[in-house]
């Protein structure tokens, strides 16, 4: 019988920030993004932080997307490693107490430990050794000399064909398995699994955990909720 795994989504579940979004600041601080343009980036975050909109985040990650490709190809491999590097040594230690436990728990009970992130793989790489996953699968890029060319393979939207791959690479069943994802990016990944945790979700994976009676966690502060599916809805579990 094969070891159960567990598949954790990393920005927003694990990392209190997002490692995509960090690197694109650093990109605009080092000069490589366009004033101009991460301007607009900032407008957008604004507007999501404001929550003037139920679609404001999409609307921000949409443009940060756009001004990080564009200045993708205008940096060289080696400056883009350097400033992944920072930032993953600013925020690797910023992390969820609920998920930063719960990778411990599962190891210690013998899991294979995965993780599947959209953000760029120079970076979770970093991650996931420091925090002891077995493998993982991130965005990726094609490199030409000391230049990207663009991407090579991209997470966003198929986190579950990534995770049918880790599976088949290591000879896995989806039997006993975990998945904790933070948004409706994560909810078809988690769906594979026998044990989806919803992680502080967003609206729309909130409405569908609900609707699949997945269990429900919120870390706010120091607190920790754990909901659970009953009866007669849900009910804070002990």
């Amino acid at each position: 019988m094969s070891r159960p795994f567990a598949v954790f989504d990393i920005d927003g579940t694990i990392i209190r920030w997002q490692l995509y979004h960090a690197i694109c600041d650093s990109m605009a601080k080092a000069g490589i993004i366009d004033d101009q343009a991460f301007a607009e980036v900032r407008k957008q975050r604004m507007s999501w932080k404001t929550r003037e909109h139920d679609q404001a985040f999409l609307e921000y990650e949409k443009s940060l997307i756009e001004v990080f490709n564009s200045a993708l190809t205008k940096t060289g491999v080696d400056n883009f490693h350097e400033i992944a590097q920072q930032v993953f040594d600013k925020y690797k230690d910023q992390v969820y107490t609920y998920t930063r436990e719960l990778i411990k728990e599962l190891k210690g009970r013998d899991y294979i430990l995965f993780a599947i992130s959209g953000s760029p793989n120079i970076i979770v790489k970093e991650m996931v050794d420091y925090y002891g996953f077995d493998d993982f699968m991130a965005t990726s890029f094609e490199v030409e000399g000391d230049r990207f060319k663009g991407y090579e393979y991209l997470v966003i939207g198929q986190k579950h064909l990534a995770l049918d791959k880790l599976v088949k690479k290591h000879n896995l069943s989806y039997e006993n398995s975990y998945g904790i994802g933070d948004s409706d990016g994560d909810i078809e990944m988690l769906a594979k699994t026998s044990n989806p945790i919803a992680f502080n979700p967003n609206r729309v994976f909130f409405e569908e955990a609900k609707k699949r009676r997945w269990p429900i966690v919120i870390e706010r502060k120091n607190m920790i909720y754990k909901l659970v599916a009953s009866d007669e809805g849900y009910k804070l579990d002990d």
